[in-house]
């Protein structure tokens, strides 16, 4: 038998006398509670734990081998208190096991408490039961405690609470699991019952503005009125950052001191709240002084100059640190962009008096930093030299941020990554005033096979199938291990692609791009053959005997080159091309048969400082261009009044222009706005000859630009049928497009930036026209137009979307009625 020396607190209050038998050779002894004997600790047993170790559980009672103790007595009491209050015990006892020659062996009996076995979650959807589960991160066999149900409890109405879910019930139920030992099952209800509606936002202290310019400035918190659009949820995230967003307010405007003394929600209703903010505005501080302290790489009147900010201004603590560290071409930006990589600086309030206050601007500029190493890391496809190649930070250079931000952006525009999470990370060393620079890629597939195509026009649907490696190798090609499913690393552009229409139309085109030809400077060079055919009869028997055709066979070859004047955005691109054009029976104008040659040079400048290509948020793009062709009837010797079309134009000549601009902004986010103008002009060295019947723009409709319709080029003006904004020749119906202006805007804002799927929606208004001769253009006589549409990009496929668009105006074909609405599918095109 063993004696029991504390079961609970009780025994030993009440001082109940236990007495054992001791083996035999040890004497009786009785055990007289009211008077404690002193025993060393020889040993402690812990028994009736599963999942716990016994030497962690003997250092929490306190007790130890070798101690001395009285029994009875408050070390006993202490290490059972210990137990209790770690809470994973359901019960605890203390025995004596024996005693020995003034030695006690213990014995610590525990039983744990419940473990978990499984539990579920009701009264919610599967998205919020997930968030719920991975909030109070319980999972099977850990202990259940009060402590981790009441948390559970809260952590779920503090979710909710936060989504304007102000009255939620949550009710846990334990149910034991007969099948295991000491585990349970638990059942969480949850009760959402209404999200809680603003009824009101009242503000108390305000005077220079009042409460509805207060309320506006909430974008996200509003209360209740008329307007049904606006929202009236209570979100306590959106709240918060409402908040910050009125503070910010009146710090712009100079009131440094205002603050929110007090805010209140008052229940009105289970459904409604109201909100009570009470104001401090204070005075409105004005600028008395700036003061430049530490700085002796730039002058102060320098650096006042880059600020922006003078004395007298209104005291905008947003704008100081806008100028002082946040712009593109802040303080800091100064100086990190000449190496000051350990450069600091600190806005003081030296002294306020009044309305006024005393700025001083406390410089450490620290050393130059070079750059020592550059890291790349994540380009498990591309070849390292081809992103090195992009890079504007190079060893031993100065650190600089802009260089970074640029090399950032070259980066992104390869679309060999995904641009989202392109992240450098500068590691600097200030023991020896250098810096190493990690550059994190993530690749992305950009080969695509090409579904391309639109509906409407002279052949109903044109589609193309390609393939397009973005990221090719030629100098792999011979490398039978390489190709898996293609040699690729080098960032080289190898496309194929056939189209057709049908009977129709067919047309084939292979290219070949490289984009840093001989390696050393970023030179491009292109190569493309190509070939099509228009029978626009084809379809219909009767024609069979005329058969009439449109082929074209030419050949391209062009020499990019990245200029570093005006400044290393501008690009030069020059390409000669050869095109013979060869009609049999084909009405274009007055030429019906014949073969008709085109030997061009194309001239185009262009500067793109856009940030990526797939959906850019800033910077802009333009471009412009200039085709000319040799000028024959300056020395053929032929009178060309007398002359016959086929004469004319059996060798072509034209000087073909071309501009086009994109800007693009961030309005909120990921909010953007896109600003687009184009123009074209096609002209005549000889007034005799005039103009082509090739090379001409044909605007309206899905605008299949780019496709090998050769002879035309194609504009897209949605809301109109294609090309029914061309005029035709006076008496005719033939096309006769030689100017052409378009102008659009376009709000996008992204469902998805993920690389593998990239989608975005838009709204757009659009105007253009196009015109015969000069003296009928004019630039705002355009057909409008405006719509919705979307896009997703996706790597295998490029790009596709549908847009749907409403003319305002009648066409140039019809023009006894507006045009109305009209869909364009995309496929594989960007407008």
């Amino acid at each position: 038998m063993r004696i029991l020396l504390i079961s609970a607190f009780l025994v030993l209050t009440f001082g109940n006398v236990f007495s054992r038998f001791i083996p035999d050779s040890v004497e009786y002894k009785t055990m007289d509670y009211a008077r404690p004997k002193e025993y060393i600790i020889a040993d402690i047993e812990v028994t009736g734990v599963k999942f716990l170790q016994p030497s962690h559980l003997v250092t929490i009672s306190g007790l130890s081998k070798g101690m001395k103790i009285k029994i009875p007595g408050s070390e006993i009491t202490q290490a059972v208190n210990n137990y209790w209050k770690h809470g994973l015990f359901s019960d605890v006892k203390i025995f004596v096991a024996k005693i020995e020659d003034g030695n006690v062996y213990l014995e610590i009996q525990l039983r744990e408490q419940p473990r978990l076995n499984s539990f579920e979650i009701t009264g919610v959807n599967k998205t919020e039961k997930g968030d719920i589960e991975e909030k109070i991160n319980i999972r099977r066999g850990i202990q259940i405690t009060e402590d981790i149900l009441n948390n559970s409890s809260l952590i779920i109405k503090k979710h909710f609470k936060e989504k304007g879910f102000f009255n939620v019930g949550v009710d846990i139920s334990q149910r034991e699991d007969t099948s295991v030992v000491n585990m349970i099952d638990l059942h969480i209800k949850v009760d959402k019952n209404q999200r809680v509606k603003i009824q009101e936002i009242i503000f108390e202290g305000n005077e220079v503005y009042n409460d509805r310019r207060l309320r506006g400035l909430m974008k996200k918190t509003k209360q209740r009125d008329l307007n049904i659009f606006k929202g009236s949820k209570f979100i306590e995230a959106e709240y918060k950052e409402d908040k910050k967003k009125l503070m910010q307010f009146y710090n712009e405007n100079g009131y440094r001191d205002a603050k929110i003394l007090n805010e209140e929600l008052v229940h009105l209703s289970d459904k409604r709240i109201g909100l009570q903010l009470t104001i401090f505005e204070g005075n409105q501080y004005y600028i008395k002084s700036i003061t430049w302290i530490g700085n002796t790489k730039y002058p102060s009147k320098y650096l006042s100059l880059i600020l922006g900010m003078k004395v007298g201004d209104l005291y905008d603590q947003k704008m100081l640190q806008d100028r002082l560290s946040i712009d593109e071409d802040a303080i800091t930006s100064v100086y990190m962009d000449n190496g000051y990589l350990f450069f600091s600086i600190n806005p003081v309030e030296a002294n306020i008096e009044n309305d006024s206050v005393d700025l001083e601007l406390r410089i450490y500029e620290g050393k130059q930093a070079t750059l020592n190493d550059i890291v790349i890391t994540g380009n498990t496809k591309t070849n390292e030299h081809v992103v090195r190649r992009e890079l504007y930070t190079r060893p031993g250079e100065l650190f600089s941020r802009t260089d970074i931000i640029r090399s950032v952006r070259e980066l992104a525009t390869l679309g060999h990554f995904n641009p989202e999470t392109i992240s450098p990370n500068p590691l600097p060393n200030p023991a020896d005033g250098t810096v190493d620079i990690e550059y994190g890629l993530e690749e992305r597939a950009n080969d695509q096979l090409e579904l391309s195509g639109g509906w409407g026009g002279y052949y109903g649907f044109m589609g193309t199938i390609g393939i397009r490696f973005a990221n090719f190798s030629i100098r792999k090609f011979f490398d039978a291990k390489a190709w898996r499913p293609v040699p690729s690393g080098d960032g080289q552009t190898l496309q194929l692609r056939a189209q057709a229409s049908g009977p129709s139309y067919q047309g084939y085109n292979i290219s070949f791009i490289e984009p840093w030809f001989g390696g050393k400077k970023p030179n491009s060079f292109s190569v493309s053959l190509y070939f099509s055919k228009q029978r626009p009869y084809a379809q219909y028997n009767s024609f069979d005997s005329l058969d009439p055709s449109f082929k074209t066979y030419g050949a391209s070859i062009g020499i990019g080159k990245r200029l570093k004047w005006p400044d290393d955005y501008f690009s030069l691109y020059t390409e000669l091309s050869y095109q013979q054009y060869r009609l049999h029976n084909y009405n274009l104008g007055l030429l019906y048969n014949g073969n008709y040659n085109l030997l061009s040079l194309k001239l185009v400048l262009s500067r793109s400082s856009q940030d990526q290509m797939i959906y850019p948020r800033k910077g802009s793009s333009f471009s412009l261009g200039l085709r000319v062709t040799p000028p024959y009837s300056a020395f053929s010797g032929i009178d060309y009044s007398d002359a016959t079309y086929e004469e004319r134009f059996k060798n072509i000549e034209f000087h073909k222009w071309t501009f086009n601009s994109a800007w693009y902004t961030s309005l909120m986010g990921n909010l953007v706005l896109a600003l687009k103008a184009d123009f074209g002009y096609l002209g005549a060295y000889n007034k005799t000859i005039g103009q082509p019947p090739f090379e001409k723009f044909d605007v309206g409709g899905s605008g299949l630009s780019g496709y090998n319709l050769y002879g035309t080029d194609i504009i897209a003006l949605r809301g109109y049928e294609d090309g029914s904004v061309t005029p035709y020749e006076e008496g005719t119906s033939i096309s006769n497009g030689n100017i052409y202006t378009r102008y659009f805007a376009e709000l996008r804002y992204p469902f998805s930036l993920n690389p593998s799927a990239t989608i975005y929606g838009l709204i757009f208004i659009e105007a253009g026209n196009a015109w015969g001769q000069w003296n009928e253009f004019n630039p705002l006589a355009v057909k409008r137009t405006a719509g919705l549409g979307i896009r997703a990009f996706l790597p295998m496929f490029g790009m596709l979307g549908i847009d749907w668009g409403y003319g305002f105006d009648p066409d140039n074909h019809t023009p006894y009625k507006i045009s109305g609405g009209q869909w364009h599918f995309v496929l594989g095109q960007q407008f």
